[in-house]
């Protein structure tokens, strides 16, 4: 793991599209976790591409504006494009690390999305894209406010499960 003063760890998960129920209109949200803190940047767009995906890094420098920033991502072509790549070339602070193909849980972005789907979409219905923008910014806003560090692994166990265990085994 890279220490917090060498830069920050951003998981980019992959994105999520919801179709909108009243019409052939699409949205994508896109969004990024900083594990460091639980802090999330999201992000709506009307189509998946190399446009979007460079806004997205806009948005992630701007939230960051200190230290390099280590962006985890899936290997999605418009995240190694030609056209992604150009301007990456004028933020060196910015590398990508691809995680390899069908690993996807390697990427806590995952466990926020359940979070964000939860809290965002469950039971709504929405009119339109701008319905999904408002719950995506809303949706995001309070995730924010209880944001914790994501790490890996589980709990210690507490003692009262070994007294338990000590037992059961009598």
């Amino acid at each position: 793991m890279i220490p917090p003063q060498a830069g920050r760890l951003l998981g980019t998960g992959s994105k999520r599209r919801w179709t909108v129920v009243c019409g052939p209109e699409k949205t994508w949200v896109y969004g990024a976790l900083r594990v460091c803190d639980g802090k999330e940047v999201t992000r709506c767009a009307a189509s998946r591409n190399s446009k979007g995906y460079i806004a997205r890094l806009s948005d992630i420098e701007a939230d960051n504006p200190t230290g390099d920033l280590f962006i985890i991502t899936d290997n999605l072509s418009s995240h190694s494009s030609l056209e992604t790549r150009t301007p990456l070339e004028e933020h060196p602070r910015i590398h990508h690390v691809f995680i390899p193909t069908g690993a996807c849980w390697l990427n806590l972005q995952e466990g926020w999305w359940r979070l964000f789907r939860r809290d965002a979409l469950a039971g709504q219905s929405f009119a339109n894209p701008k319905e999904i923008e408002q719950a995506t910014r809303v949706a995001t806003a309070q995730l924010n406010l209880r944001a914790k560090p994501w790490v890996w692994g589980r709990p210690p166990k507490t003692p009262r499960h070994r007294r338990r265990l000590f037992c059961y085994r009598l």
